[in-house]
């Protein structure tokens, strides 16, 4: 529940900056979306960053708000599908490539994690 709970605060800032619902009229590009999903807000969390400082929000929950959105105007029909031409058979190659890699080294060191080694500003 808390995370259906930080769902309903990022549509909240959606709706009080954009207007409640406002995709489902005027629809949305796939890209926008993508780039902010992906680009701004998935790369901030895996580069450490928790909370998006414009609404003090998580990264994580302003990702899944933007999928929301995307896939409601997918689903009405409302996405202008800008994706570029898609790469047919690119998962599965990548998934024989990583199962020829574990084979290959059956025994991995143990990773390094945030809490192994402090962070470094960006220049």
């Amino acid at each position: 529940m808390p995370v259906i709970g930080e769902m309903g605060l990022a549509l909240l800032e959606g709706a009080r900056k954009y207007g409640r619902h406002n995709w489902r009229k005027v629809g949305v590009r796939a890209s926008v979306y993508h780039d902010a999903v992906v680009a701004r807000h998935m790369a901030a969390w895996w580069e450490g960053e928790d909370t998006d400082l414009d609404s003090g929000l998580s990264h994580l929950t302003k990702a899944m708000a933007g999928l929301h959105v995307l896939r409601d105007a997918q689903i009405r029909g409302l996405m202008l599908d800008d994706r570029p031409p898609g790469t047919s058979g690119f998962v599965q190659k990548m998934n024989d490539k990583a199962a020829e890699i574990i084979s290959r080294y059956p025994d991995p060191l143990e990773p390094i994690t945030h809490e192994d080694a402090s962070s470094v500003p960006y220049l």
